[in-house]
């Protein structure tokens, strides 16, 4: 079983892209296990507060991403780019310096949005620091989900036709590039 860390960038209760991230979850080859690494609780990060005694919900965020195989990033775009707390989980993760939990870790990148372009910024973005963490970040197919208001029913399940069969494709390439870099 190859265990894989995912991180929401929403922090809404009633996250969209929560949504998106279940569901890639139960579309998944069955031999990935995914455990949701909570990121809202994370204090920004401070090299001051980075002491033999860091903050609790750093050293939860660093065991819980050092117990897992693999990363799955699923995020919105805010303003071009990644919510704040994508980068400051980046940051927290990759500290003590020569100590991140990255480190070689194989990624993906889902990024959704209410409109059309899907957090295309946002998922160009994230690479740019996953490239310096050390981190081979799978490059296609790349999953730009659009629409995502649109995409649910009351159960949270996808009702757009085709995108449940595109993300099933998305996670067995995803799966297939994990065991290739593990």
């Amino acid at each position: 079983m190859t265990r894989v860390a995912l991180l929401v960038g929403s922090l809404r209760t009633d996250s969209l892209n929560l949504k998106l991230a279940k569901n890639l979850t139960k579309l998944a080859p069955p031999d990935l296990e995914f455990d949701f690494v909570q990121i809202g609780d994370l204090p920004l990060f401070n090299e001051d507060l980075d002491t033999d005694t860091p903050p609790e919900a750093w050293a939860r965020f660093r065991s819980d991403v050092a117990a897992a195989d693999a990363v799955l990033f699923v995020t919105p775009e805010y303003n071009r780019s990644v919510p704040a707390a994508i980068k400051n989980a980046l940051d927290v993760g990759s500290r003590p310096y020569g100590h991140s939990v990255w480190d070689g870790k194989p990624a993906g990148i889902v990024t959704g949005s209410p409109s059309g372009l899907g957090g295309f910024g946002a998922n160009h973005h994230l690479r740019q620091p996953l490239v310096f963490l050390n981190m081979p970040t799978m490059q296609q197919p790349e999953a730009y989900i659009g629409n995502l208001g649109q995409m649910f029913d009351e159960n949270e399940n996808i009702v757009t036709e085709g995108t449940e069969d595109f993300l099933k494709s998305w996670m067995e390439a995803y799966a297939a590039w994990v065991k290739s870099h593990i």
